[in-house]
């Protein structure tokens, strides 16, 4: 592997052994480096999905639906587990998907208090090209690596998200 020039995280870490000399850095140096490629691949999704009318949460909201298959129906609370937000968020991105035709909201007929969410044609149009545009993105960042670092790193990445769940002690 070549040498990297330093990133900003670089920086940030040889300021704290500066100054704490007696820190191992090593989590700081991983974790900085997430959030920042979280911002900035957060930053790119938004770009790609605006000309369709959508960000980043609302693709995500559309593209649950479509992953669940055919009717692409599920209830606010299903879709607020999988996304982790609380309904309050849900509620707001629905209505703006409902107001633009790509979803619509239905009582749900095994529950007199429920409600059911279900992809319209426009919106299993609309995810179904804006998941080809968003992963040609994805795609395009990762292309710094090749095929076998980028096996390694979503390797080395699940196993770092499987270590957070664990409870702290």
């Amino acid at each position: 592997m070549t040498a990297q020039p330093k990133d900003p995280v670089d920086a940030i870490v040889e300021q704290w052994a500066e100054v704490r000399p007696d820190l191992d850095t090593r989590a700081m140096e991983v974790f900085g480096r997430i959030f920042r490629l979280s911002r900035a691949m957060g930053d790119r999704m938004e770009k790609a999905y605006a000309p369709f009318g959508i960000s980043r949460g609302e693709f995500d909201v559309l593209a649950t639906l479509r992953r669940s298959g055919e009717p692409y129906t599920l209830s606010p609370r299903q879709l607020s587990a999988t996304l982790m937000l609380t309904t309050g968020g849900m509620t707001g991105r629905l209505d703006k998907l409902e107001r633009a035709g790509l979803l619509r909201r239905s009582p749900d007929p095994h529950d007199r208090r429920g409600l059911q969410v279900t992809l319209t044609e426009k919106g299993l149009q609309l995810i179904d090209e804006t998941v080809g545009v968003g992963l040609s993105a994805e795609t395009e960042a990762l292309s710094a690596l090749n095929a076998e670092q980028a096996d390694q790193l979503a390797d080395l990445l699940r196993e770092l998200l499987a270590s957070t769940q664990k409870p702290l002690h």
